[in-house]
Parts: structure tokens; C-alpha cells; sequence
């Protein structure tokens, strides 16, 4: 695999907070059915960063194997997470964690961390309170926090206004595959956390299903799609992990390039000026 950290097939590179991510896919690296097949899936996505849930027990499998050891740290951007914390406190000491086991594989991602504060178990959606009293805690340790959120736009100010790096709001609740559900919303929270700072990275995180949700996602204008569940339980998820990458290119340069405006009536491709046509004959 080449060096992800300095080059892609995505050369359309965005930063966040210090960092410079050479591909606007973000993977995750959970609920795979073997490190080695998570190992392929990341090289087949062409993605420059990946998450890591850093509570011990996730950081091993059923053998003992330590998914440390299936991860380029040399590589690859290691993006620590909070998933399964349900209150600030847990989430903070989650992140410190994750610090220090970065510190010691001397990865540059050791000074930020993907923050997940839930309020429900069975929906996995965030708690607004704990997730903004997490970010403000988290912030003033010296960390650069990429929250993610619900597809609330006071929410995600909020979130922005407490120092938060990235906001990430979901497409659709986490592991759903149910893709971009509330598209006016998010362009609200696109608009608002951009208004002043076009440059804010503003990532989706959570419920896209296949390449066609991530193409969505990207043309509506945001930086990056932040993805686990998709590929890691797709049928066969070295070809979703490509077809993500896809996704991704295709959607970011359809935004680039503008799409038509959308009319009620047709438009013919071209031009009849000159041609002689028994259209409206009188």
C-alpha cells in the first residue's frame, strides 16, 4: 500500500484542525470478521485516516490478537474514539486513554480524538448536553475534538462555539445503512457552521448504506463521510470499501463542478437554431 499520509488517488486533500487528510473518507475499523480483512478493506477505501475505540477490551479480539499490530501506525492517521461512553466523565478519560496509547505508537493523530457521548442504547443517538460539556473539557485539555452529533443545527453551533475541531453530524442513526434522511438540515447545518469560515470541516458520520449515500453526502458539500458499518458487514466488503472511495470522488467532484438547476419543463440537449422543424406550425 503507498503511503496514505502522502499520497492517494483522492488528491483532493482537506485539513483538520493540524492535520491534512490526503482522502475525504474517513473508515472505521469495528465489526469486521477478521483483522485481516479490515487490513484489506482500509487499503482498498484509499482512505489516510481510520477510528480506533480505545476501551481496552475493544482493542483485542476473541484470540488476544491487539488490532494495534493489523494498523500502519506509519501509515496511517490513527483517529481515536469514544464509542460506548454515555457521560462526559467516561468520554474524557476515554480520550486520555487514547492519547497516551498513540503517544507511545508516536502517531500524530495522539493529539485529537472522535467524540461519541450516547444518550440512548437502542437509537445511538448523542447526548447534546454530555457531548457539549465533553467538548468544552476535552478542548481546554489540549485537544483537537471532532464531535459527533444528530442532524441538529443549534446543536452543531453549539458544538462549534465550544472549540470543537469538526462537527460530524449523522446521515442516519449509526449502523442503520439508511443514508441521508434529512438533507435540510444538514445543508442548515452546512450553511450556518460555514457562514464565517467556508474552510470549517463539516464530516457526515454514521447511517450511510452504500456509495450512492456517500455521493449524496458529498455533493450536498460536505468535507468527508465518516463510515464503519457499510463496508465492515457489506457482502463483500473489500469491493465496498472501493466503491466507497468512489463515492466519495464522484460526489466531491460533482459539487465542484455545479450541477444544472432543476426545471419543470425539458430542455433539448441541442440546438435548433436554423433547422427547419413543424413544431408549432402556425
Amino acid at each position: 500500500m503507498d503511503n496514505v499520509l502522502v499520497s492517494c488517488e483522492q488528491a483532493d486533500e482537506f485539513k483538520v484542525g493540524n492535520h491534512v487528510l490526503h482522502s475525504r473518507l474517513i473508515l472505521g475499523t469495528g465489526k469486521y470478521d477478521s483483522f485481516e480483512e479490515m487490513r484489506q478493506a482500509i487499503e482498498a477505501s484509499g482512505t489516510a485516516c481510520v477510528t480506533i475505540a480505545v476501551r481496552r477490551e475493544r482493542l483485542h479480539d476473541s484470540s488476544g490478537r491487539n488490532i494495534l499490530d493489523y494498523l500502519e501506525a506509519d501509515r496511517l492517521l490513527l483517529l481515536p474514539n469514544t464509542a460506548g461512553c454515555y457521560d462526559a466523565e467516561t468520554a474524557v478519560r476515554c480520550a486520555r486513554m487514547g492519547r497516551e496509547i498513540l503517544r507511545g505508537l508516536e502517531n500524530p493523530g495522539a493529539n485529537w480524538v472522535k467524540l461519541e457521548v450516547l444518550g440512548d442504547s437502542r437509537t445511538l443517538l448523542p447526548d447534546p448536553i454530555e457531548t457539549v460539556k465533553a467538548t468544552e473539557l476535552l478542548v481546554n485539555d489540549g485537544f483537537q475534538v471532532l464531535c459527533y452529533t444528530s442532524d441538529d443545527p443549534i446543536i452543531a453551533r453549539r458544538l462549534k462555539n465550544a472549540g470543537a475541531t469538526a462537527v460530524m453530524p449523522a446521515g442516519s442513526p449509526i449502523g442503520s445503512g439508511l443514508g441521508i434522511l434529512n438533507q435540510n438540515s444538514l445543508q442548515i447545518i452546512l450553511e450556518d457552521l460555514k457562514n464565517d469560515d467556508p474552510d470549517y470541516p463539516v464530516i457526515v458520520d454514521a447511517g450511510v448504506g452504500t456509495a450512492s449515500d456517500v455521493a449524496i453526502a458529498m455533493e450536498l458539500g460536505f468535507d468527508g463521510v465518516l463510515l464503519n458499518t457499510a463496508v465492515a458487514r457489506a457482502k463483500n466488503p473489500i469491493k465496498m470499501a472501493e466503491a466507497m472511495k468512489l463515492g466519495v470522488k464522484a460526489g466531491r467532484l460533482a459539487r465542484l463542478g455545479g450541477r444544472i438547476n432543476k426545471a419543470k419543463y425539458a430542455s433539448a440537449s441541442s440546438p435548433d437554431v436554423g433547422v427547419i422543424t413543424s413544431r408549432n406550425p402556425k
